[in-house]
Formats: C-alpha cells, sequence, structure tokens
C-alpha cells in the first residue's frame, strides 16, 4: 500500500505519518510552500522527518499564489500574527482561505499519478472551532468529489485518524511511537527560536505539558 501524507513538518503531520508507516502505507512526502512566514523551517524539518521515515519519495511544491490572496497573517505581511488569548472567538486571523481544499486537491493529484491507496492530512478536534476547512464534514464532503472526479473513483482513500484526537492525545500516540518531536516545528511567526505566544506555540506547549513531559525544541519563552 502507498499513501500521500501531506508533512507540514509540524508537530500534528509529523505524527500522521509515523501512523501511515505503523499501518503498513509506503509514504510518499508531500510538502508544500504557499508563503507562510516559517516556510524555511518548515521545509528543512518535513524534508528531515520524510528522511527519518524512509519515504519513497519527497516532493516539494510551491503555491506562492496564496501570498497573492493574503487576508492571513501567514500569508500576509500587512496582518499581524496575534499572541494566544484565552477565551477567543471566531475565525484566527491565521485562517489561510480554503487552504486544506487546495491541499488535498494536489496531494489527490499526487497520488492518482503514484497509483497509491490514500492521503492522509492531519486535520483534528481541536482546529474545528476555528478552521472550517478542518471539520469532519469538509473531509467527507471532500471524499465525494475525489471520488467523482478520479479516473478510477473510489479506490483514493482520505484518511483523517486524528479528526477526534484533541493535541495532547496525538502527542501520546507520538510518544508510542517515537515520532522525533525535536526535529518538527509549529510556531507561526519564527524560524530559529520558538516564539511561546503565538496559538499555535500554545497549543503545542499544552499538548505536551498535558502529556507529563517537556516540548524539545527551544522557546523564547515558555508561558
Amino acid at each position: 500500500m502507498k499513501a500521500v501524507c501531506l508533512l507540514s513538518g509540524g508537530m500534528d503531520s509529523t505524527t500522521l505519518a509515523y501512523v501511515a508507516k505503523e499501518m503498513g502505507y509506503d509514504i510518499l512526502a508531500l510538502h508544500l510552500n504557499y508563503g507562510q512566514l516559517t516556510e524555511a523551517k518548515e521545509r528543512a524539518c518535513a524534508r528531515t522527518v520524510a528522511g527519518l521515515l524512509g519515504a519513497e519519495e519527497f516532493l516539494e511544491i510551491d503555491v506562492g499564489y496564496f501570498s497573492q490572496f493574503g487576508r492571513s497573517a501567514l500569508t500576509d505581511p500587512g496582518i499581524a500574527v496575534e499572541e494566544y488569548k484565552e477565551g477567543g472567538k471566531g475565525i484566527p486571523k491565521t485562517y489561510v482561505p480554503f487552504r486544506n481544499a487546495n491541499l488535498l486537491a494536489m496531494a489527490v493529484s499526487f497520488a492518482e499519478s503514484r497509483d497509491a491507496d490514500a492521503v492522509f492530512i492531519g486535520v483534528q478536534s481541536s482546529d474545528y472551532s476555528g478552521y472550517p476547512d478542518c471539520r469532519e464534514e469538509f473531509i467527507q464532503a471532500f471524499q465525494r468529489a475525489v471520488d467523482l472526479g478520479t479516473a478510477a473513483g473510489g479506490t483514493i482513500k482520505l484518511m483523517t485518524p486524528f479528526v477526534h484526537m484533541n493535541k495532547t492525545e496525538i502527542v501520546q500516540k507520538g510518544l508510542d511511537l517515537g515520532v522525533p518531536y525535536d526535529q518538527t516545528w509549529s510556531c507561526y511567526t519564527e524560524n530559529e527560536v520558538a516564539c511561546g505566544t503565538c496559538d499555535s506555540c500554545h497549543f503545542r506547549l499544552e499538548a505536551f505539558r498535558a502529556a507529563g513531559i517537556e516540548d524539545p525544541i527551544p522557546y523564547r519563552v515558555r508561558p
């Protein structure tokens, strides 16, 4: 069996790739550069992880048009990445408009071209409230599009093993699998030492604390 794994270099996607390997899939790693602030660090982490996994292929694609679209703090220099605030509501400024649909479309194209059986994406429950393209209903709808729009309809499955898990559960799963979290990156703003204050840093640090271990990457502050 072969699977395309969307490998961002982050905590969730890295754990996801290790889960896919545990399930018996040969890994086709797909990394997408979309103009995010930490593009260089994420790329380096994804490439390292793919090597550690023994990925059959590592494909890197530039999708810089997200920066041309703007409207996200991750891709638009005119929008600041905010620090984490307790009780924040609404769609975060870090939401990249319809990003997961774009990423999945490319991943499915890659999978079909390699006769792969599955596409793994690391959407998970704690993202639901802020990111509409992380909802299970969205994945189910996209699966229907994949079934209808590929030449051998119904043969490529979208795999979302984390869809009902929180970040602490993901970390615990990764620890069981020996995931090299020191080779992953989650910070939205920094490429060398993680800020420790953005939403992504906050939720990552909380997950490691809840799992009872210290996050192995460096932070400017550890709230």
